[in-house]
């Protein structure tokens, strides 16, 4: 059993992170990233005490906050490979340029970034940076929007059927009930430790009305859910939580 939640850990790292795990069991099959959902806020909370230490030690050394914040956002981008940028890219490209799901999600798969995609890129990292800047504890508070941003990640997976029979959330299937509760639990403990109480509630509530709203927008736009929308979710999560915790400060 012990064994089994190692790897379902290591698996949530090696899905949603580039930072090594090479130590942990990796999951037998495909199932066993679905199953590891409980830990995809594990995840994101390290990817975002990352970047709020690089952030902290950064002003501590003398920078100013809004000169320490695009390198700690440098911190965080090198330690996720920038995996849900590049799904808020695509998504955007997508949703903005076309008018039939079939073309949408033929955008979706292309390499190359349009101009929908690169006004959502700036915009998100816009948002983080400048909340990074007006942070007064910024570890705590990136490490617990890391959090809640990996757990909303699981609504339009939950919520949509997949977009396409092939890709990354195909793959995937739906997470198993335990590991979805799991997922709330440890999102849920990890923000009431790192945040006060009605801020931590607040900003889980932003967190999931963030990705509820782009689960409705990928229903109507292409019926259902994909990588790329469950990471543009995560993204868009990640900026409304900040944005209550900077609103709160």
């Amino acid at each position: 059993m012990l064994r089994a939640r190692f790897a379902e850990l290591a698996a949530a790292f090696g899905l949603l992170t580039r930072l090594p795990v090479g130590a942990l069991p990796q999951p037998p099959d495909a199932a066993g990233y679905a199953r590891a959902a409980w830990a995809w806020p594990l995840a994101g909370a390290a990817v975002g005490a990352l970047g709020g230490a690089a952030q902290a030690l950064l002003t501590a050394a003398g920078l100013p906050p809004a000169l320490a914040a695009p390198w700690a956002l440098a911190a965080m981008l090198l330690a996720s490979g920038a995996l849900h940028e590049d799904g808020l890219a695509d998504t955007a490209d997508g949703f903005g340029g076309a008018r039939n799901p079939a073309r949408k999600l033929e955008i979706m798969r292309d390499s190359r970034i349009g101009s929908f995609g690169a006004l959502a890129l700036v915009l998100s990292l816009a948002l983080r940076g400048g909340a990074l800047a007006e942070l007064a504890a910024p570890l705590p508070a990136m490490a617990a929007a890391g959090a809640l941003a990996r757990l909303a990640m699981l609504l339009p997976l939950l919520a949509l059927p997949p977009a396409r029979r092939d890709g990354l959330a195909a793959g995937l299937g739906r997470p198993p009930l335990a590991a979805a509760l799991g997922a709330l639990a440890v999102a849920a403990i990890l923000a009431a430790l790192l945040l006060p109480a009605g801020a931590a509630l607040l900003a889980l509530g932003a967190a999931l009305a963030g990705a509820a709203a782009l689960a409705a927008l990928a229903g109507s736009q292409i019926g259902g859910q994909t990588g790329d929308v469950l990471g543009a979710s995560a993204v868009l999560a990640e900026c409304a939580a900040l944005s209550v915790l900077v609103a709160l400060r």
